[in-house]
Parts: structure tokens; sequence; C-alpha cells
């Protein structure tokens, strides 16, 4: 049965645009997809077309070999880039799934004329025109490249006060390195054999939610053969190796911050070098101190006498003890400033943050008579209304 027209798929032109394909894919995906429509097949093989066509319509490559053949298939891209497209073999397939059993084969050459006469049948010009078959499948599978390995990114728990001031421990990380038998090659150039990843298809099966995709196999890169892995990594090229590694967290990081430790990633592959550790800080929460960006902020609460009266006061830092002046008047809630009191500086570390001290006034508990009555007289000495102040009454 012929495949259905990509074009029509979409219901977009053949000389569409590559926004109006969007367009089109993106309202008929809102509109078929599976979440939408719980259990309706016919909704889920409709969008499944509507990806696919989606899938080759988009990719100008794709595209481009699509409108040429009818179809899209990574054989027919590959023999387009080469100027062929797969074998005419026998048994009268054509290129790329193209059926022409019971075609006479000799007879089309036109009349009077043989292969061996000098004149090429209709076998010949598809072989000429696709290739040979057997040749595409017995092809070398290509050989492995160097590749710098990938990078680690690990978790590491802070205390407010280890974040602040900085730290040294030694961590124990899983990481790999380079296949001392085979050199990171992944095999050690025996015979080629058909991949036993993907059984020689050159594709492997990927789930994505309800839906399964074909992807080329990684191992062999889309060939269906191989040569024999490496019997110590594999294949892989790396074998797994449990380091312990010195880390030096410096003073001023915070949650989100990334430390790099150069080299003690995953191990590279022929030669190339190894990747990276990134250490991901999490920063734990102060009994009192709060940070923004490289400031620290702390609420000190004060009494009604030192308010009034100004005082000097002792407050944390977190680098220890710290006089503050407070003067005279001094309203709940004002800040005052502490400079260079706060956190150190990543970006340079000369550099320090501030502190801000936000004053809290505490009323007196009325322990006594003669307390009451001083409150009293302190009130009838100070018969200012705050409200009237600020136009409340």
């Amino acid at each position: 049965m012929a495949k259905e027209d990509y074009y029509q798929v979409l219901g977009v032109k053949r000389d569409a645009k590559p926004e109006e394909i969007k367009k089109a894919y993106r309202r008929l995906a809102r509109k078929f997809h599976p979440d939408v429509n719980p259990g309706d097949k016919s909704a889920e093989e409709r969008f499944k077309k509507i990806t696919e066509a989606h899938d080759v319509l988009s990719d100008a490559k794709k595209r481009g070999v699509y409108d040429r053949f009818g179809q899209y298939s990574d054989n027919l891209a590959d023999a387009a880039a080469r100027g062929a497209t797969g074998g005419a073999g026998s048994g009268g397939r054509g290129p790329a799934g193209f059926d022409f059993e019971g075609f006479d084969w000799g007879s089309a050459s036109g009349a009077g004329s043989s292969s061996s006469s000098g004149g090429s049948s209709f076998r010949d010009i598809f072989a000429d025109l696709f290739g040979g078959g057997a040749k595409e499948q017995e092809r070398e599978p290509p050989k492995a490249q160097a590749k710098r390995g990938a990078d680690i990114e690990m978790p590491l728990a802070l205390s407010f006060e280890e974040a602040i001031t900085g730290m040294t421990t030694n961590i124990t990380v899983n990481r790999s390195e380079q296949c001392s038998r085979c050199n990171g090659a992944g095999d050690t150039g025996g015979p080629v054999v058909v991949c036993p990843t993907c059984k020689g298809s050159g594709q492997v099966q990927r789930a994505g939610g309800r839906l399964r995709f074909s992807q080329e196999c990684p191992d062999c890169t889309g060939t269906g053969r191989r040569r024999q892995p490496c019997s110590l990594c594999k294949g892989s090229g790396v074998t797994p190796k449990t380091e312990t590694v010195k880390l030096r967290i410096p003073a001023g990081v915070d949650t989100g911050s990334r430390v790099r430790i150069v080299g003690k990633g995953e191990g590279g592959r022929l030669g190339a070098p190894p990747g990276d550790l990134f250490i991901l800080t999490n920063v734990g929460k102060h009994k009192y101190f709060t940070r923004k960006g490289d400031n620290i902020y702390v609420t000190v609460p004060v009494t009604v006498s030192e308010a009034a009266l100004g005082a000097k006061i002792e407050v944390p830092t977190v680098e220890g003890k710290a006089q503050l002046r407070i003067p005279p008047g001094t309203q709940s809630g004002q800040k005052f400033r502490l400079r260079e009191r706060g956190a150190p500086s990543l970006r340079n570390a000369s550099l320090r943050g501030d502190q801000f001290v936000e004053v809290k006034i505490m009323l007196p508990n009325v322990i006594s008579e003669e307390t009451k009555e001083l409150l009293k007289r302190f009130a009838q000495l100070n018969p200012e209304n705050p409200r009237v102040v600020m136009g409340l009454e």
C-alpha cells in the first residue's frame, strides 16, 4: 500500500515554507495528541502520522529526499548523498523498497537489444543509478574517532558556615577511564560481525511516552555491522573506576554554584582527554542569617529604652561579634549597614558583601505595679499619638 502524502497529512502545499509546515504541525499535534484524546486509537495513529510527516518535511535534507523519491529512509538519504540510493538486487526489488516483482527485466531493455550486445537492461540501469545492494551491506563499519570524555555533575550539601568560609574535603567519584586493552577503540581489530545491539538492522527502538521511535544504533552508527567488541570494556572504550578526589570549595559559594575539577569526569577515547567533574553546591539555612547574593541580613531585637535613647549593642556577623551604634529615636524595622561584613565574592576574593542589621523593638513585660505606674507616667509625659502623626486619625 502506498504511503500517505506527507503534505496532505499536514494539510499544506508542496511548496509550503518551513514556517507554514511548523504552524500546521503544531495545530494538528495539539488536536490529536494522545494526552488530549486518551484511549482514542485513531487519534493516536493520526498523531503518529503527523509526527512522522513533520519529522521529514521540517528537515531540509530529508524533505529533499522525500520530494525526489516520494518517500524517506536513512538508506535513501545516505545513497542520495553519494549520488546513488541502494541496490536493485535480485528478486525484483527496486530501490528503497520499490517492488518490481514480475517485471520482465530482459525484454524491457528494448527490441532486439541485450546486455551482451552493447545495450543495457533496466536492471543494469537501476544498478548504475542506485548502486549494488550487496556491497552496501558489506561496507566496512566506521572507525572509532578520538572523543573527549563526558562531564560529570555531583551535588554536595554544605552548611551555611562552610559556604562562607570554604572547605576542603575528599569525595568518592564513580567515573571511567580509557580502556587499557583497546585504548578506547571499543574493539581489538578483529573480524567484522553483525552488530549484536541492533541485530544487523542499524536501528534501535526508543520509547517516548506511548509512542516508539526508531533511532540509529549507537554501537554501529547505523551500519548494522561492527568488529567484535573488546572483551574488557564490552565495546564502550572505557572501563569503570571508583576514585577518591580531593575537593576544595572556595569561600562564598551559594546554592547552585558550580565548582569545576578538571580531568575528573568520564574517560576519553583513543587518547582524547577526560571530561571534567562539576560539583553543584546546596547550602543549608542558618537559624538567624539570610543571604541575598553576597549580602547577609539579620534581625536583632532592641529594648524600648535602647531605641529611644540610643545605645551601642553587640550584633552577630558571619565572622563573629561586632559593635553597632543605635542612634536615639530608632524605629522598629530600621536597617543599618555593616560594610564588608557579608559573604566573600566568588568573582574577586578581595571583595565582600555587606551585612544589614534590622532592629526590632521589643516591648517590656509588665512585671510589677511599679513598672505599670512608670509606663503610665511615661504616657502622660509623652502624649503624642503616632496615628495622628501618620494621618490615620
